[in-house]
């Protein structure tokens, strides 16, 4: 048989065995894919709302981030980290949607804090503390640089190695520890100021 009549029979249909490798193929990536968003739509998640503080506006980052993978899911195959590079697609997304809209005001509703922290056992008084605490924290995070806020949302909210936050960044890891440390000596500086104002 030559190779323009090969072909793979299934049932009545005769499927050459180009479009049948092709098929395959798509259903590989489209597995792939569905595995990616399974694992990570929860950490591309909390990246999108530690940025936005809009849970809407951090799913529809995440299912922006996974339309780009989609455009390109035939490059899946060759992307060594899958964690760090959606998390780089999720952050771009984000920093977007951040320059578009700079006059958006933020929004701390203390309903949707609660909903974020863990409220297994809890009394109402307790969830209502810690929603004011992660509340202050969260303003005080808002009021580090640009540069330092980044590394530390990435690092202390996903977990990033330097190694992996420089690669989500575009910069150096040493740049990713320094500014790592200064964000840490404000954060604490800030905390300590707003605990002596209550």
């Amino acid at each position: 048989m030559s190779s323009t009549s090969q072909a793979i029979y299934a049932g009545w249909m005769e499927i050459p065995l180009s479009a049948a490798a092709e098929q395959a193929r798509r259903q590989a990536e489209d597995s792939t894919l569905a595995a990616l968003v399974d694992q990570y739509s929860g950490t591309l998640y909390r990246v999108a709302f530690s940025v936005l503080r809009n849970p809407a506006d951090a799913e529809d980052a995440v299912q922006e981030a996974f339309l780009r993978v989609l455009r390109h899911r035939h490059t899946l195959h060759e992307v060594r980290d899958h964690r760090v590079w959606l998390i780089r697609i999720v952050w771009n997304v984000v920093l977007d949607r951040k320059r578009r809209a700079k006059t958006r005001p933020e929004t701390d509703d203390v309903a949707e804090l609660a909903r974020v922290l863990p409220s297994n056992s809890l009394s109402a008084e307790e969830i209502a503390a810690a929603a004011q605490h992660h509340s202050r924290v969260l303003a005080c995070v808002n009021q580090l640089p640009a540069k330092e806020r980044q590394v530390l949302l990435l690092s202390a909210f996903e977990e990033l190695s330097s190694v992996e936050i420089a690669s989500v960044l575009g910069i150096t890891e040493s740049s990713v520890r320094s500014r790592l440390f200064r964000a840490r000596n404000l954060m604490a500086g800030l905390l300590d100021h707003a605990r002596s104002l209550r």
